[in-house]
C-alpha cells in the first residue's frame, strides 16, 4: 500500500467485524488478530465461545478472558483437560493463541501430593462469580466436573446471567440451594444436564421445575441417589413442553417415569438406563409417546419384546433406536420395530446376544430409510442379515461393525453392491472379513471417506490399493492390521491426496517408504498415529514432517527406531503442531526449550 493504510483508513468497524466472523477457522482468526491493535480489538468481538480446561489459576484465567472477550455467549470449562497459560499472559495478545501439549509417558503413578496440587487447580466459586460477572450475555455453560464448584457460585451465577438457555453440570457437587437459584431467575432455560451430581437431591429438582417448566425441553439425570419418582412426577406436572429425557437411575421406577410419560406429550428422545423400569413402562411410551423420534436402552435385564412390540405399535415416527445389553430382547422384538418403525434411519444393536440374523434381514426388509447401522458384539448375526441390508436399505451411509464373529467378506460384499452411498465403514476385530471384502467396497463405494479397520488380520495391502483406486479417503485407521505393509499406505498416500488422518499404530511391516510417501502426498495430514511402529525411524519422521505442514498432533509412544532427534524434528519442523505422544526419555532438554512457554508437558500413567 506504499505507506497507506487504506484498509483502516476506508472499512468501518461494522464491516471488519462481519469479515471476521467470516473466516472459517480459528488460526486465520488469530493471524487478522495480529495485524493491529484496532484489528485485536474489533476480532475479539466476534468470538462468542470460549473452552478452558484445569489452569494453573483458573479464577485469573476467568477474570482475564472476560477482560478481552465481552460478546461471549458460550462457556465451556472441563476440569479433565489440562491447559498451559503462558507466563506472559498478561504482557502480549500472543498469549491467546492455543497452547501446544507435549505429553510423555511416565513410569509411575503420581503421588497424593500431586492429587492436592491437582485439586488447587479447580474452578471455585470466586470464579464462576467472576464468570457471571464476566459474561452478562451468557446463554450456554458446561461445568463439566468443576469439583469445587457450590451452591453458592452457582446462586451467583443465576443472579446475574437471567439470559442462560443451557446448563450442563457434570460432575459438579452443587446443592439443592443452587439448582432453585437456577430455577428462581433463569426462566429461558431449556436444557440441563446433572449427570454425577451427587449433591442434589429431589428438593432441588422439584424446585427447579417449578421455577423453569416452561421453559425446559432437556433434562438429563445418572448417579444421583436422592433424585428419585418425586423429582420425576414434578417434571411431569409442571414441564410440558418438554422433549428430551436421559435417565440413568437405579432409584426410578415404573411410577416416576409413567409420570414424565403422561405428562409430556411433546416428548422426541428417550433415553434409558434404569434397572428397575419393565415392559410396563415400554407399553405406555407406545400408547403415548406418538411423536418419539429417537429411543435407547442400556443395560436392561427386565424388558422382553413385549416392550419392543408395544413401541413398534404406536412410536411410527421412531428414527433413530440403540438396544444394548438387553439380554432378554430377541428377533421378534426387532422385527416388531421394523415392521412398524418404517421411517427408521439409525440403528445400534450392543451386546443383545439373543439378536440374530432374522432379526436384521427384518430391518434389512422394512426399513428402506436406514442410513447407519451399528452392530456390536453380535455373534448370532451372519451374513445373511448383512446381504439383506445391501439389498434393501440402498441409502445406507455409516457401517460399524465390532466383534461380529460370524460377518464374513460375502457380507462385506453384499453391502459394497447394494449400499453404494457409503461414506463410512468401522470394522474392529471381525476376523472373518478379509481384503476381498475391502476391495469390493473400494470399487463400488466411490463416495467413501472414514475407513477405520482395526485389529483385522485377514486384510493386507491389496485391499488399501483398492480403496486408494476408488476412494477419497479423509480419515484411515488401519491399527492392528499385521498384513498391511508399506505397499498399501504407499498406494493410500498416492491415491488419497486429502488425507486428514491416519492411525498405523501396531503395523510391524511399516517403515520409512510408507512415512516418505505420505509426507509427499498427504499435505493435508492433521494427525498421525504411529505408536508401537519399530521399522519407522528419524529418518521417516523427517521424510513425513517435510511437507506436512499442517501437522497438529502426532503419536509416537514405543517406536524403537524414533529417537530424540526425531522428536526434535517433528516438534521444530511443524509450525501448527499441538500435541506430542512419546515417552518421557526421548524429549530432550533442548527439545523443551526450543518449544519455549507455550508447551505443555503433561504425563500420561499407562
Amino acid at each position: 500500500m506504499r505507506g497507506h493504510n487504506w484498509i483502516n483508513t476506508l472499512l468501518p468497524d461494522e464491516l471488519l467485524i462481519e469479515i471476521f466472523r467470516r473466516l472459517d477457522s480459528k488460526s486465520s482468526r488469530d493471524a487478522c488478530s495480529l495485524v493491529c491493535t484496532r484489528w485485536l480489538r474489533l476480532e475479539r468481538l466476534t468470538r462468542a465461545a470460549i473452552r478452558i480446561g484445569a489452569s494453573g489459576s483458573p479464577d485469573l484465567f476467568i477474570h482475564l478472558l472476560a477482560a478481552r472477550f465481552s460478546n461471549v455467549t458460550t462457556v465451556h470449562i472441563d476440569e479433565r483437560l489440562s491447559v498451559s497459560i503462558p507466563t506472559h499472559f498478561g504482557r502480549r495478545r500472543a498469549s491467546e493463541n492455543s497452547a501446544v501439549k507435549l505429553h510423555y509417558v511416565a513410569d509411575k503413578y503420581g503421588s497424593s501430593s500431586d492429587q492436592s496440587e491437582f485439586d488447587s487447580l479447580c474452578l471455585s466459586d470466586s470464579g464462576l462469580s467472576a464468570l457471571a460477572e464476566g459474561f452478562p450475555k451468557l446463554e450456554k455453560l458446561r461445568l463439566i466436573w468443576c469439583s469445587n464448584v457450590t451452591s453458592e457460585g452457582l446462586s451467583s451465577l443465576a443472579r446475574k446471567c437471567t439470559s442462560l438457555k443451557s446448563l450442563d453440570l457434570q460432575g459438579c457437587y452443587v446443592g439443592d440451594q443452587g439448582l432453585a437459584a437456577i430455577g428462581q431467575c433463569c426462566k429461558q432455560l431449556e436444557d440441563l444436564n446433572l449427570r454425577f451430581c451427587e449433591g442434589l437431591s429431589d428438593t432441588g429438582l422439584v424446585e427447579l421445575a417449578l421455577g423453569v417448566g416452561n421453559s425446559l425441553k432437556s433434562i438429563g439425570v445418572a448417579a444421583c441417589a436422592k433424585i428419585t419418582d418425586i423429582s420425576m412426577e414434578a417434571v411431569g406436572l409442571h414441564c410440558r413442553s418438554l422433549e428430551t429425557l436421559s435417565l440413568d437411575s437405579e432409584f426410578i421406577h415404573n411410577k416416576g417415569l409413567l409420570s414424565v410419560i403422561r405428562g409430556c406429550p411433546h416428548l422426541k428422545v428417550l433415553k434409558l438406563q434404569c434397572i428397575n423400569l419393565t415392559d410396563d413402562a415400554l407399553k405406555v411410551v407406545g400408547v403415548s409417546c406418538l411423536s418419539l423420534e429417537m429411543l435407547a436402552l442400556y443395560s436392561f435385564q427386565r424388558f422382553t419384546d413385549k416392550g419392543l412390540c408395544a413401541i413398534g405399535e404406536g412410536c411410527k415416527k421412531l428414527k433413530n433406536l440403540t438396544l444394548s445389553d438387553c439380554y432378554f430382547l430377541s428377533d421378534k422384538g426387532l422385527e416388531a420395530i421394523a415392521t412398524g418403525c418404517k421411517e427408521l434411519t439409525h440403528l445400534e444393536v450392543n451386546g443383545c446376544h439373543n439378536i440374530g440374523t432374522l432379526g436384521l434381514e427384518s430391518v434389512g426388509k422394512s426399513c428402506q430409510h436406514l442410513s447407519e447401522l451399528a452392530l456390536l458384539y453380535c455373534q448370532r448375526i451372519g451374513d445373511a442379515g448383512l446381504l439383506q441390508i445391501g439389498q434393501g436399505c440402498k441409502y445406507l451411509q455409516a457401517l460399524h461393525l465390532v466383534d461380529c464373529s460370524s460377518i464374513g467378506d460375502e457380507a462385506m460384499c453384499g453391502i459394497a453392491s447394494g449400499c453404494k452411498n457409503l461414506k463410512k465403514l468401522h470394522i474392529r476385530r471381525c476376523y472373518e472379513i478379509g481384503s476381498k471384502g475391502i476391495i469390493a467396497v473400494g470399487e463400488n463405494c466411490k463416495l467413501l471417506t472414514d475407513l477405520s479397520i482395526r485389529f483385522c488380520d485377514r486384510v493386507g495391502d491389496a485391499a488399501l490399493v483398492a480403496i486408494a483406486e476408488g476412494c477419497s479417503l479423509h480419515y484411515l485407521n488401519v491399527s492392528g492390521c499385521h498384513q498391511i505393509g508399506d505397499g498399501g499406505v504407499v498406494a493410500i498416500a498416492r491415491g488419497c491426496p486429502q488425507l486428514c488422518y491416519l492411525d498405523v499404530s501396531v503395523l510391524q511391516n511399516l517403515g520409512d517408504m510408507a512415512m516418505a510417501e505420505v509426507g509427499e502426498h498427504c499435505p493435508l495430514l492433521k494427525e498421525i498415529v504411529l505408536s508401537h511402529c519399530r521399522q519407522i525411524t528419524d529418518v521417516g519422521l523427517a521424510h513425513l514432517v517435510k511437507s506436512c505442514r499442517m501437522l497438529e498432533s502426532c503419536h509416537m509412544v514405543y517406536c524403537s527406531g524414533i529417537t530424540s532427534v526425531g522428536v526434535a524434528t517433528v516438534v521444530s519442523s511443524c509450525p501448527n503442531i499441538r500435541k506430542v505422544l512419546v515417552e518421557k526419555w526421548k524429549v530432550s532438554q533442548r527439545t523443551k526449550r526450543r518449544a519455549g512457554s507455550v508447551i505443555s508437558y503433561v504425563c500420561v500413567d499407562l
